[in-house]
């Protein structure tokens, strides 16, 4: 039974990120789990790399030079231009020989943890270039929210609970245990501000919006 969705990060070889990929999708659809493998992803970035142009050689006429055989020819010097930078954009992977894959998952109450389904896991770990899932001894651990949002995988989109002037509790963090009013809300940026009390004053505290539960 199908509870959800989750990012796991599968290892590859060197290399082997897009084959890997596109084998994943390749199979998913073939074998009708494409409702349980949602999306393949390799994140990258795009950087400027200033390349040298060679500029042609282009020749010039000799110098003169003192001789007493006015018939014999000198041979022309080539002259070569300085060469030219050219700026070219480059995508290149963030994190080389690792390959993200959102998948289905359900919910273990003897391990208390999300599992992916072993045919899922099966599929998956036996693509060809794939070495083995991220997590411990090889169990796939799924991506927290905060992991997901570091690593660029996935835009994490917040229902937020609350509104502007609502009391809340900070859940975890170093002011974890304080309440305090909503000053403002940014559910694009998953952050909200608080003011709470501390030594008698207002103090405002940016956080993320799952680190805090309305009153």
């Amino acid at each position: 039974m199908i509870e959800g969705y989750k990012w796991f990060v599968v290892h590859t070889y060197s290399g082997y990120e897009d084959k890997v990929a596109e084998n994943i999708t390749k199979v998913a659809v073939n074998r009708g789990l494409d409702n349980q493998i949602l999306e393949v992803s390799i994140p990258t970035e795009t950087v400027i790399e200033i390349k040298k142009v060679e500029r042609k050689k282009t020749k010039k006429a000799p110098k003169p030079v003192d001789m007493s055989f006015e018939d014999i020819d000198l041979p022309e010097e080539e002259e070569e231009e300085p060469a030219e930078e050219k700026r070219v954009e480059v995508k290149r992977k963030i994190f080389p020989s690792y390959v993200f894959v959102k998948a289905a998952v359900y919910y273990d109450n003897q391990d208390d943890r999300y599992k992916m389904d072993s045919l899922v896991w099966y599929v998956i770990r036996n693509t060809r270039g794939v070495t083995g899932f991220v997590g411990p001894d090889g169990t796939p651990v799924p991506l927290s929210d905060a992991e997901i949002e570091k690593f660029g995988v996935e835009r994490v989109t917040y229902d937020v609970k609350f509104e502007v002037g609502d009391f809340v509790t900070i859940m975890e963090g170093a002011y974890e245990g304080y309440a305090g009013a909503v000053e403002s809300i940014d559910a694009e940026a998953g952050t909200v501000c608080v003011i709470i009390q501390t030594m008698g004053h207002d103090t405002p505290v940016e956080l993320s919006i799952a680190k805090v539960q309305k009153l």
